[in-house]
């Protein structure tokens, strides 16, 4: 049995889950995310708490058990509290600005870069050198802060670039004089 998956989620107060089928709709205070469950995979909501079971020990089953329950508990945090990620802006002359719901990175290109944020994402600068990107959905978020991260990605010798809060970059040495 997989350990994960076997484990109920517990409902807080303000969340509604509605199963109809193979969809899930997870409502709650900072909106509202839906998520189809894969076909030998059933979630059923008991006394509180959202049960998800499988029929048989295939591996395709066991694959998607514990997936399963981890995407609708993802998705439970995401409604209740949401998540961020944060990104920080290194190097000489490089920064960034907000320019309404967008932002735009001055990362030694020969052009500002300007970001649009995604639907559903929020993206706040804070300082000339912090980006936080935040949302409801876990994935999103993700993504979002990946696809800021691949504009300038850190490079080895000065560290210089974009990287994610708390992200420690390996150093090279570098050329060695005579």
């Amino acid at each position: 049995m997989s350990r994960i998956g076997r484990l109920p989620i517990d409902i807080p107060s303000g969340v509604t889950i509605s199963v109809d089928g193979q969809d899930v709709a997870v409502k709650g205070p900072k909106g509202e995310l839906a998520l189809t469950v894969a076909s030998p995979i059933e979630v059923k909501v008991e006394e509180g708490q959202v049960v998800v079971t499988r029929p048989d020990d295939e591996r395709s089953s066991r694959s998607l058990h514990g997936l399963t329950r981890t995407l609708i508990s993802n998705n439970i945090v995401g409604v209740t509290t949401g998540y961020t990620k944060g990104l920080e802006v290194v190097g000489t002359g490089y920064r960034v600005v907000q320019k309404g719901s967008s932002i735009e990175f001055a990362l030694g290109f020969s052009h500002p870069v300007l970001v649009e944020p995604p639907a559903g994402i929020t993206l706040t600068v804070e300082g000339n050198n912090k980006v936080t990107v935040s949302g409801i959905d876990k994935q999103a978020v993700g993504e979002a802060a990946a696809n800021i991260r691949k504009i300038r990605k850190p490079e080895p010798y000065k560290g210089k670039g974009v990287r994610y809060a708390g992200e420690v970059v390996r150093r090279k040495a570098g050329k060695s004089g005579k």
